[in-house]
């Protein structure tokens, strides 16, 4: 099934919005919570999953919306329809906290892209957004972005949200060290895992966290430079969340000894 070739544009620079222009007929999917306006013929309707599959039956669609609460994200999602007879309409979107708005061009990468589980934003209608699996235990419990991300295929435009400042790396067999909770999404044929950041010392007292991720391969990833986790503790830095070093649950548990 082909995806809706819907136009848009972005509007802002450090808080963007994301303003969809439809045809009539078409159909925009995103996170529930994320409209900020739109004109008269648009109506919107929530569903189970992102209705990619429509003949799948109501056991199929239990299941695929139901992957999407594996990955902490709502159980529905909202599809917004330009129901008019003529003429375009436009609705527009914001991700919850301040950042920066990815166009992606699923077209172009036939094997889907990999994305944190709070990334994702809208998405023309026919993109599927599936549950992909962190092959590595180890990644997934310490790494930051989780054992489950999710997985955006199709051949339409879906747009993907990050915190701060966007960076785009091309790997050509390569290994990248990064921060675990500034990963936003990765093509699959990158392979993501952790490693230890330095000696002991280094890990403890360095403010890096205890563990980087690493990503090895050849394809683009995408990095933000404020994920929601450095906010929080940079707006409260006496909070709970001060304690947690790079997202990891050892780093919370030395955080919590060394208050001891």
């Amino acid at each position: 099934m082909r995806s809706h070739d819907v136009d848009y544009r972005i509007l802002g620079s450090d808080i963007q919005v994301l303003e969809v222009e439809l045809d009539p007929q078409e159909t925009v999917i995103a996170e529930a919570g994320a409209m900020v306006y739109m004109e008269e013929a648009i109506a919107f309707e929530t569903k189970m999953g992102d209705g990619s599959t429509p003949d799948q039956g109501l056991l199929g669609k239990l299941f695929s919306a139901g992957t999407r609460l594996i990955t902490g994200e709502s159980l529905f999602m909202t599809h917004f329809t330009n129901r008019g007879s003529y003429g375009k309409c436009r609705v527009a979107f914001s991700a919850p906290y301040p950042g920066t708005i990815i166009p992606v061009d699923l077209s172009t990468l036939p094997n889907g892209l990999i994305v944190e589980r709070s990334g994702f934003l809208a998405a023309a209608w026919g993109t599927q957004i599936s549950v992909h699996f962190n092959q590595r235990l180890g990644a997934g419990f310490f790494g930051g972005e989780g054992f489950i991300l999710q997985k955006l295929t199709g051949d339409g435009k879906a747009f993907v949200h990050a915190g701060g400042t966007i960076i785009e790396k091309q790997l050509q067999n390569e290994l990248l060290r990064v921060d675990t909770g500034c990963i936003v999404a990765f093509e699959p044929g990158i392979e993501f895992s952790v490693a230890r950041a330095g000696g002991l010392r280094s890990m403890i007292f360095g403010g890096e966290g205890l563990l980087l991720a690493t990503l090895r391969g050849t394809g683009r990833v995408w990095i933000q430079s404020m994920p929601v986790k450095k906010l929080i503790q940079a707006l409260a830095p006496w909070g709970a969340n001060s304690k947690k070093e790079s997202g990891t649950v050892l780093g919370g548990l030395f955080g919590s000894l060394l208050d001891e």
